[in-house]
């Protein structure tokens, strides 16, 4: 079963855009947005993807994702997707231990800003950069399934 351990966390300053390696505009779309189960199109960059996420235990859920066409993602968000979409811009950041990355939202969402960090195995984050603020793992109004249906500039 595929297993995503994640922690999320409130971004305090630009310091973070000294560590990027690289950025992608991302497009995404949900089909569904139960607690139980999650099901997410996306278009990151050039390529799609189909994601099913399950309900999340502390730091934990289970996650499947599997690339599709562009051409059936596009579809799929224009005419199966709630609205409004999410559109952001993610950068991935040279920084380790875990695949950390900054997620700067637009649109309905613009002005937040999060850092993730995905680990593969139980390695807990011992030293948090500077630019990072609170921690919002568990605090549900900051899944992106959630910005969705509330979104950032209603709060």
């Amino acid at each position: 079963m595929g297993l995503e351990i994640e922690r999320k966390f409130l971004v305090v300053d630009d310091s973070w855009r000294s560590e990027v390696d690289r950025s992608e505009p991302l497009r995404q779309g949900y089909l569904s947005t139960e607690a139980s189960r999650v099901v997410r199109v996306r278009i990151a960059g050039e390529q799609g993807f189909l994601t099913v996420k399950g309900k999340r235990v502390g730091d934990r859920r289970a996650e499947f994702e599997y690339p599709i066409p562009v051409e059936d993602a596009d579809a799929m968000l224009e005419h199966l997707c709630l609205r409004p979409f999410i559109a952001k811009v993610r950068y991935h950041l040279d920084r380790r231990p875990g695949d950390w990355i900054v997620d700067v939202f637009e649109r309905e969402n613009d002005g937040l800003i999060l850092a993730e960090v995905e680990f593969s195995d139980d390695s807990p984050v011992t030293d948090l950069p500077d630019w990072v603020g609170t921690e919002v793992t568990t605090d549900d109004r900051y899944g992106n399934s959630n910005l969705q249906a509330h979104p950032y500039s209603t709060w």
